[in-house]
């Protein structure tokens, strides 16, 4: 850690989380994916901004506040800041790094927006993978670091926790956790599985067993995995003994695009939907089998990732 964060870190105002620690422990409904219900609500993205074009782009500040309004309105407890897309690495690749105060400052406000409407939801701050996404990160512990701490101090005012959405590796989980210590609020785990029953990185779920230790731990979610894959993990992750969860998806595939296509290996290169295909198999209704099943099997943790819709959200709110 520099000599600079720690001084940072000695004058800072620490904001203490009054969240309930056991909020998870009742059935709680979380929201559906941002990026591609902005596409379906007619967001032009920006080269591989994705989601982050509806922060770049200042006209489509409603579209983006009416997705986390509609999302609210079918049900979901828990909106996440839309910051999956505005890490340090996507915006320099698309040449706006200077945006990154603004970007993630702007998610944090919007979100707010939604809450000052709705009082009595939770604010998720969203931390995605600092690098690729499906892919473990293999850079140094300390650039991790610096990533994840200077993401999460721009969105802390903003949020009642902290999400870690779609890691891949313990190792990030690990670096993740560290990175947050100074803002003393609660988060919640989302791993991330893209087939089988291991992490991209190798390892088994269960590898997190000294992070659930922690008291600022609130559960432990698969995030951005088919109904089919997080069935398959099911009961190793109910075996963790803290509450659990998903973000369900419905892709076809989850894989990065370096598997998918040998000569490329930026796995965020295309639009999500370009390369990973969108199920058609996976209604609302549909995907409430599912979640009806993992509900009777202890998940209290519900929610969506890409390719839900706030229609998805009301169907899993109505097992409530």
């Amino acid at each position: 850690m520099s000599i600079l964060r720690v001084i940072n870190i000695s004058f800072s105002i620490i904001k203490y989380s009054t969240m309930d620690i056991n909020f998870f422990k009742q059935t709680k409904v979380l929201d559906g994916g941002m990026g591609q219900e902005l596409l379906a609500r007619g967001m032009n993205p920006k080269g591989t901004l994705w989601s982050a074009s509806a922060l770049l782009d200042e006209s489509y500040h409603d579209l983006l506040l009416n997705a986390h309004l509609d999302y609210i309105k079918a049900g979901a407890e828990v909106i996440v800041t839309n910051t999956f897309a505005t890490r340090k690495i996507r915006l320099i690749e698309n040449k706006v790094e200077h945006k990154f105060e603004y970007l993630n400052t702007k998610a944090g406000e919007i979100a707010k927006k939604a809450k000052d409407d709705y009082p009595n939801i939770l604010i998720a701050g969203g931390l995605p993978p600092q690098n690729s996404t499906y892919k473990a990160d293999d850079r140094s512990e300390d650039i991790i670091e610096n990533d994840f701490y200077n993401q999460a101090k721009l969105i802390n005012p903003y949020i009642d926790f902290f999400y870690f959405d779609v890691l891949s590796s313990i190792k990030e989980i690990n670096i993740a956790t560290q990175s947050i210590d100074e803002f003393k609020k609660p988060y919640l785990i989302g791993v991330h599985i893209s087939e089988g029953t291991k992490l991209p990185s190798g390892e088994k779920i269960s590898k997190l067993i000294d992070k659930l230790k922690n008291p600022k731990l609130l559960g432990v979610i698969l995030s951005c995995v088919s109904p089919e894959n997080y069935e398959l993990n099911l009961n190793e992750i109910k075996s963790l003994g803290v509450p659990f969860g998903f973000k369900l998806n419905g892709y076809l595939k989850t894989a990065p695009l370096s598997k998918i296509n040998k000569t490329n290996n930026k796995n965020d290169f295309l639009q999500p939907n370009n390369f990973l295909g969108k199920r058609k198999d996976l209604s609302p209704e549909k995907m409430l089998e599912f979640v009806k099943r993992f509900k009777d099997s202890g998940a209290t943790i519900l929610g969506g990732c890409c390719e839900t819709t706030p229609a998805h959200i009301k169907s899993f709110a109505s097992l409530k």
